[in-house]
């Protein structure tokens, strides 16, 4: 979801013209605060209401109830329209045509939303723009009007299942956000057998994504980011002429693709050198367990648990989040994940949640009364040494007294 996230930004960069990619984000100075409602530390420009959602549906899922502020944060980034963009820095300021809308956000902080209960004037708002910005093929670009991929397409689909409604009856022109799916399936045989494409290329022609087929099954599942282990699935490739077969042929690219390197996936950033790909692994591991491929996706959480703390560390709440919902889909406990807890991890990340205020005022008032306790026994103490010494005083003057 992070790096899936940085694939939609740059998609979008491409469309509006933008030269900053999502990953340059620096740490803020000084004299640049971001809220306080606000998870991790890093410049949201790019990716504020993502991470904040991720956060809070994490938590969530983990029976964490967030701090209201922070969910207050997120309902306030919608738009008049239903909308979000990725960042608004003043939501007292009305969005305007310069507000870039961003159907990624807006699809990731309905699912936070719908979980988290009552808000459903601001997630029907928000499906109602979804709906309305909707592409001709079925699907959705991460920019309204732009070109459908897999990515934003599936999200959109888990924001759709998670107020109730039913993809396949949201069309436009006829096709619904399945038939935007199926375009985007590979077939079976030669490079990216059965994998899902992010988007065709200038060509038209299709390749093998592994952040995008991770989505894709997802989408084509019609399952948001929060999953539970499926029924056991032998993942096979057939002609993807529905979506439950696409999923399966993905299923099946992901299973033989990690199988590959140990387990998880390998970076493929052109002019960089392969890197493990934590947070793709994360995704493809929700992935199989929703389709019940889950032999493959317990062995990738395994190395997960092994290797992704630093990785988290350093990028922060939306990674924590991917692990965390990772864990959920297997079955794994996040607060004993290879010896860490990431819900602690995550929580320390932005405000304390609901009930932990409590506990920390509870503690105060226990260390309150210990001090208390502690400074009565001196005063005890002292008082008793004052009369002691005035005692003496008493006794050696009847003495001096005496004849």
């Amino acid at each position: 979801m992070n790096v899936r996230r940085s694939a939609a930004v740059l998609a979008a960069v491409a469309v509006i013209g933008a030269a900053a990619p999502a990953t340059a984000a620096p740490s803020p100075s000084p004299s640049q605060a971001f809220p306080s409602a606000l998870y991790g530390d890093k410049d949201p420009k790019f990716d504020g209401v993502w991470r904040q959602s991720l956060a809070l549906l994490a938590q969530d899922t983990a029976g964490v109830k967030p701090a209201a502020k922070s969910v207050e944060w997120l309902v306030r980034q919608q738009c008049a329209d239903g909308g979000f963009a990725s960042y608004r820095p003043d939501p007292a300021t009305a969005c305007d045509a310069k507000t870039m809308l961003d159907t990624n956000a807006t699809s990731a902080a309905v699912q936070a939303l719908a979980a988290l209960g009552g808000h459903d004037d601001v997630t029907a708002k928000a499906v109602d723009w979804l709906k309305s910005v909707q592409n001709e093929d079925g699907g959705w670009g991460y920019a309204a009007g732009g070109a459908s991929d897999t990515n934003s397409t599936s999200v959109v689909i888990g924001a759709l299942t998670a107020v109730g409604e039913k993809p396949d009856r949201v069309e436009k022109g006829g096709k619904s956000p399945y038939d935007a799916l199926l375009k985007l399936a590979l077939p079976c045989g030669g490079d990216g057998d059965g994998a899902f494409a992010f988007q065709p290329d200038k060509k038209g022609e299709l390749t093998a994504n592994a952040d995008a087929t991770a989505a894709g099954v997802l989408g084509a599942l019609g399952k948001g980011m929060v999953v539970k282990p499926g029924g056991k699935s032998e993942a096979t490739c057939a002609p993807p002429r529905t979506p439950e077969q696409a999923a399966a042929n993905g299923a099946a690219y992901l299973t033989s693709a990690l199988g590959k390197d140990d387990d998880h996936l390998m970076s493929a950033l052109a002019g960089a050198e392969p890197q493990p790909d934590y947070g793709n692994t994360a995704d493809a591991v929700v992935a199989l367990a929703a389709h019940g491929d889950t032999a493959q996706a317990e062995k990738s959480l395994r190395w997960l648990e092994k290797n992704a703390a630093s990785w988290a560390a350093q990028n922060g709440p939306a990674a924590y989040a991917q692990l965390i919902l990772a864990a959920h889909a297997t079955g794994t406990d996040p607060r004993d994940f290879g010896g860490a807890d990431l819900v602690k991890q995550l929580n320390a990340t932005g405000p304390a949640p609901q009930g932990a205020e409590k506990t920390d005022a509870a503690k105060g008032e226990k260390d309150e009364e210990k001090d208390s306790d502690v400074f009565g026994v001196w005063w005890y103490v002292g008082v008793c040494l004052v009369a002691g010494i005035g005692i003496g005083f008493l006794f050696t003057g009847r003495r001096k007294q005496q004849p």
